[in-house]
């Protein structure tokens, strides 16, 4: 039995600022050096870009006013030698922050991809991987307006604005008074619409990862969808999905456009300031022309910064609320968190042993229930039962993908709850009713569980489990790409390599769920030699619906709503008579029947067969 699939969201949680502004912080410290280089290099570009604007003072109350046209040309030096500067300060502030910008989000896609996979099992049975992968993907993108331009430009747009403040009140204080103002109202509008757009923006994050979830999905299943002809409804409910997202990016797009349509209105407003007020200061004499023009060009150089910080902090803002998504993930225990204080596993003998075990998914919903059992080390154990009677949950704590919530669960005498995961794990080979194939070669796929295995060894396994039956057929023998999850394989070659690969990790406990599920007679033959000889000398858990593969089993348990009701060998269970043998007999039952004529009376099925 497996845990309720959710969707993957969590009830929302107020963004913690504080947890937020201290990640910020230490991501910044951590790229400090660039940083650093690009602040420097934005100030000699901000500085520079001020010399074109305050020599028209000079150009036109000096060489123009008076006649002075020996300051022509040190002023077109300083423009041209100001505007190179500003040019190759630009490049290198560019190529500096953007590269540290490119440096975080790799690292932060590292460091979140690699706590993600030392989550506990049960959060992936809960979470979309498409969630995920937006996390991971998506999320850390932001992060490049932290460390990147963003932050540079947005600190130099508060200096450039600062610097050209103090020198519009050196050339007319109460003419900047009433821009202030204007700016003022500005400014509060501002922080309001951020206020408004960053759960909006944090909201978008969440819907194209359900999106993206849902659509992995549906490509991932596509044979299925093809089968039952839902092409229609994948369309349907991914649409749905898509116009949630354009709906959020719309009302962004409706925001961010009120923000810049409110700053020009407000750039206009300053322009009509100016001219009826410098306009009064030139007649009167307080102001030369040359003081205005240059008066007007600060007044661009601090308004200027004023709308692009708007667009930066509507980034910025972006950025954390991405930030607090991956902080969210980031502050969940990962399954192997303290595995440095817990015990060491040394090399298993293999036994296990089940002390009155019981678990739940859910609190008050038992899966299983005073489950008991003790495997010998090199034995077999075979597990039995209708499906929803706890056989894969079962499985699923010897592997220690849960913990019992009573009872627990002893591998040579040691509680798996102190022992560490990694090395137990490393002595554990296991061939699941669904195998996963990966991106890559048979060869690679082979070796997974030991990526160091020579080709030899490779092979060695295959033969074991008789991939080279087919491999061989392959032009490129064990290079051959497998294709997405093992698309160009049949269903019995994937699992006869998923045999292969346990049979190369060569484990201590070996865990088969359904291991020949995706075999004809045929393939099924081939391998039960194969699975044999890997049987032995190692404790052994077996689940499987095709009875007739664990009559030769050590142990069967037969399980029926969450607990043990019968255990024994074959023959014993059979002359019971309970749970075991009209499973047994069914199942043969089924199986005579489909080679009966119809009407045919069929001949019951006698306990020793």
């Amino acid at each position: 039995m497996t845990p309720p699939h959710g969707s993957g969201s969590r009830s929302k949680r107020p963004i913690d600022k504080a947890a937020v502004w201290k990640e910020t912080r230490a991501l910044l410290w951590t790229h400090r050096r660039s940083l650093a280089i690009g602040f420097v290099l934005m100030l000699v570009n901000r500085f520079s870009g001020f010399v074109l604007p305050a020599s028209s003072k000079y150009l036109i109350d000096e060489v123009a006013g008076n006649a002075r046209g020996d300051l022509l040309l040190p002023l077109a030096a300083a423009i041209a030698l100001a505007t190179l500067v500003q040019g190759v300060s630009a490049y290198g502030l560019a190529r500096v922050v953007s590269v540290a910008a490119q440096r975080a989000i790799a690292d932060m896609r590292r460091r979140v991809q690699n706590h993600v996979i030392h989550l506990p099992v049960s959060y992936f049975d809960s979470t979309r991987s498409g969630v995920l992968i937006s996390r991971i993907m998506t999320d850390a993108d932001g992060i490049r307006n932290l460390v990147g331009t963003g932050i540079v430009q947005l600190v130099g747009g508060i200096l450039t604005a600062s610097v050209a403040l103090v020198v519009l009140f050196w050339l007319n204080a109460p003419l900047t008074l009433m821009v202030l103002c204007i700016l003022a109202i500005f400014a509060g509008t501002m922080a309001y619409a951020f206020n408004r757009l960053r759960p909006i923006f944090r909201q978008r994050g969440e819907i194209n990862a359900q999106v993206t979830g849902r659509l992995g999905e549906g490509l991932g299943g596509i044979r299925v969808v093809k089968t039952y002809v839902s092409e229609r409804r994948e369309a349907r409910i991914f649409t749905l999905g898509v116009h949630r997202l354009f709906r959020n990016i719309a009302s962004t797009i409706t925001g961010t456009s009120a923000v810049t349509a409110f700053s020009t209105i407000c750039v206009g407003a300053v322009g009509a300031v100016i001219v009826l007020v410098g306009g009064r200061a030139l007649l009167a004499g307080t102001m030369t022309l040359g003081e205005l023009v240059m008066y007007v060009f600060f007044v661009g150089l601090m308004a200027a910064p004023l709308v692009q910080m708007a667009n930066i902090g509507t980034q910025i803002s972006e950025a954390f609320a991405g930030l607090d998504r991956i902080r969210e993930i980031l502050s969940m225990t990962g399954e192997d968190e303290g595995d440095a204080e817990r015990s060491a596993v040394p090399s298993l003998e293999g036994r296990v042993v089940l002390d009155g075990v019981g678990f739940s998914y859910d609190k008050g919903v038992p899966v299983l229930e005073d489950i008991s059992l003790d495997a010998p080390a090199g034995t077999t154990t075979a597990l039995v039962g209708p499906s929803g009677a706890g056989k894969s949950t079962l499985i699923g704590l010897i592997m220690a993908f849960h913990h019992p919530t009573k009872g627990r669960i002893l591998v040579d005498g040691m509680d798996l709850r102190t022992v560490r995961l990694g090395d137990y794990r490393r002595q554990l080979g296991v061939v699941l009713q669904d195998n996963v194939l990966f991106e890559g070669t048979i060869g690679e796929n082979i070796a997974f569980a030991r990526p160091g295995a020579s080709r030899e060894e490779v092979r060695e396994a295959a033969r074991v489990a008789n991939c080279d039956e087919f491999i061989d057929r392959f032009d490129k023998g064990y290079d051959t790409l497998v294709g997405e999850r093992g698309v160009k394989l049949s269903g019995g070659q994937r699992q006869r390599v998923a045999i292969a690969r346990a049979i190369l990790a060569d484990p201590r406990i070996l865990i088969l769920d359904e291991a020949t599920s995706s075999l004809d007679s045929e393939s099924e033959a081939m391998i039960q030699e194969g699975l044999t000889r890997l049987r032995e000398g190692r404790t052994t858990f077996v689940i499987a619906h095709r009875l007739s593969t664990i009559r030769s089993a050590d142990c069967i348990l037969a399980m029926e709503g969450g607990r043990i009701v019968e255990r024994g060998t074959h023959h014993e269970l059979m002359e019971v008579g309970g749970l075991y043998r009209r499973l047994y007999e069914r199942q043969h039952g089924i199986m005579t029947n489909l080679f009966v004529n119809p009407g045919e009376e069929l001949t019951p099925v006698s306990a020793d067969s």
